[in-house]
């Protein structure tokens, strides 16, 4: 007959008590020896309270107790969690072994069986490394028919949401979403395991951030949401599901909600992803209300636990005036290879800064890309058109612009997302500037004024106090020779400009400060040492 403690760990388990039912199998396991199923309860426990060294060597303990039993598809199925999530916490040595252990048991014992299915999950990850995605999403199908065969559902719910996720890198964007939409089903069904709950939530809410599909994504967060509030003791997981509430309260406009949701999440956290993703969330909330040093502390502890703070802290630079090093940061991470939702956030990002640098062409490289991206994406699509219609006023084409950013502006204010609306609209008013219409472009100055000011946006607040925006590089030396007398063709001669480009420039020059003559802007050039 079991013991009271086991007994008492098993319904804490089943009650998703976690840290009871841990505690009541430690003192179990001091009492005698635990049975292999047992065993991988307390394992889990372990895994879900973050006891992630405990995990594996309870685990461990499981494997040699079945082999011990003679029960080597069990061995096999304990050597591929051990192996497969050492290989997730980038312990590749110890991973490859449990894993290359798993693969010879199962060879030898198993057929086709549970162990030789999840082996062939495992092989996704090697193939995706190798730059192989076709043969990491054609194996990631036949994990899932192999759950189906042998009526394995967690491995069905991992490998499903794992060929999503492949799909996606894939840029086969529908087909994705509909695998991730599947293993979902499977999830509310009740029908996977809690550890593998954790694991597929987080999985299919980070593969919608990366094709920006935040519909499904505030969706299933609120889902996990509730998941993770239902199991008080619950550590494992918990961090990620607060990132991803950060991220969404910060593109509503909800910027103190926002840091509250990530105020314990930190270096000590189980999960070191969500802990530098936090960081990189402060950083950028830091930064767009002026706290600089601050902004850079969180940068740098984002890089600290693995988790690039690009483009926040090239946008970071651009915003203290090092125009050149947010130029060569976003150069370097846009040479790297990054997932497409990444790899949009540092184009449209690049294009603000090389614009600034007066780097028009490169910007407009970087604006052409976008497309590509956006697909059936509203968001990418306001953020293309965004990035687009800055390249278009940075050549004098206002007209073009304004078509771009009215689309844009509806979307923004059609998702609820007050500061990216506020962004627009300070390039609408450069646009109605240009072609003439100075109150349009005052009406659309005040909303963005009054959005800044309620998000607490210091640093787009102190750039529209004399005019719209603030001077590019490029704008800069035109002003620097403007102030000691030179015409525009002399300009144009001196920066190897057409006179064209230059009667643009003066022209954003002057919108920008809110003067209307040359003598004006001279005088803004001394009370500001451009000169």
């Amino acid at each position: 007959m079991d013991s009271r403690e086991v007994q008492l760990a098993r319904s804490s388990y089943d009650a998703r008590e976690w840290a009871r039912a841990y505690d009541y199998f430690v003192a179990a396991e001091q009492a005698g020896k635990l049975a292999p199923t047992d065993l991988e309860r307390y394992a889990v426990a372990a895994m879900l309270l973050g006891r992630m060294d405990e995990y594996f060597a309870i685990r461990e303990r499981c494997f040699h107790q079945q082999e011990e039993d003679g029960d080597l598809l069990g061995c096999a199925q304990s050597a591929v969690w051990i192996g497969m999530q050492r290989m997730v916490q980038g312990e590749v040595g110890p991973g490859t072994g449990w894993l290359a252990r798993a693969t010879r048991i199962a060879r030898e014992h198993g057929g086709d069986s549970v162990p030789s299915g999840y082996l062939v999950l495992s092989q996704t990850f090697e193939a995706e490394a190798m730059g192989d995605l076709g043969r990491a999403v054609v194996l990631a199908a036949e994990a899932v028919e192999a759950g189906r065969r042998l009526g394995e559902r967690d491995l069905v719910g991992l490998a499903l949401h794992r060929q999503g996720l492949l799909l996606l890198a894939a840029e086969q964007e529908d087909e994705g979403l509909r695998m991730l939409d599947e293993a979902m089903v499977c999830l509310t069904a009740g029908e996977l395991s809690p550890m593998v709950t954790g694991i597929v939530y987080c999985g299919v809410i980070a593969g919608c951030w990366t094709v920006y599909e935040l519909r499904r994504a505030q969706q299933w967060t609120a889902a996990m949401t509730q998941w993770c509030d239902s199991q008080p003791d619950l550590a494992n997981f918990t961090g990620e599901c607060k990132v991803r509430r950060a991220e969404l309260k910060q593109l509503q406009g909800k910027w103190p909600a926002a840091r509250e949701e990530l105020a314990e999440v930190r270096g000590t956290d189980v999960d070191l992803w969500a802990a530098g993703a936090a960081a990189y969330v402060r950083g950028n909330l830091d930064r767009l209300q002026g706290r600089y040093d601050a902004a850079a502390d969180e940068f740098r502890e984002a890089a600290r636990l693995g988790f690039e703070p690009q483009p926040g802290l090239a946008l970071l630079r651009l915003a203290s005036g090092s125009v050149q090093a947010a130029a060569a940061m976003v150069r370097r991470t846009l040479a790297e290879r990054s997932e497409p939702g990444k790899r949009v956030e540092l184009l449209c990002a690049a294009t603000e800064i090389l614009l600034a640098l007066g780097e028009t062409t490169e910007a407009r490289r970087a604006v052409d890309e976008l497309p590509r991206l956006a697909r059936n994406s509203p968001i990418v699509q306001a953020l293309g058109a965004q990035a687009r219609a800055r390249v278009d006023l940075a050549e004098g084409e206002a007209e073009r612009a304004l078509g771009a950013l009215r689309s844009a502006v509806g979307t923004w204010v059609r998702m609820g997302a007050p500061y990216e609306e506020a962004r627009v609209r300070v390039l609408l008013a450069d646009a109605c500037r240009a072609v003439g219409d100075k109150e349009s472009a005052d009406r659309e100055l005040s909303t963005a004024r009054g959005i800044f000011s309620e998000l607490g946006a210091a640093p787009d607040l102190a750039s529209l106090a004399g005019g719209s925006g603030p001077l590019t590089v490029r704008e800069r030396e035109v002003l620097r020779l403007l102030a000691t007398g030179a015409t525009n063709k002399a300009i144009a001669a001196a920066l190897v400009l057409s006179e064209r480009t230059v009667d643009r420039h003066v022209s954003n020059i002057f919108g920008k400060l809110g003067v209307s003559s040359r003598a004006a802007a001279t005088a803004y050039a001394y009370e500001h040492d451009v000169v």
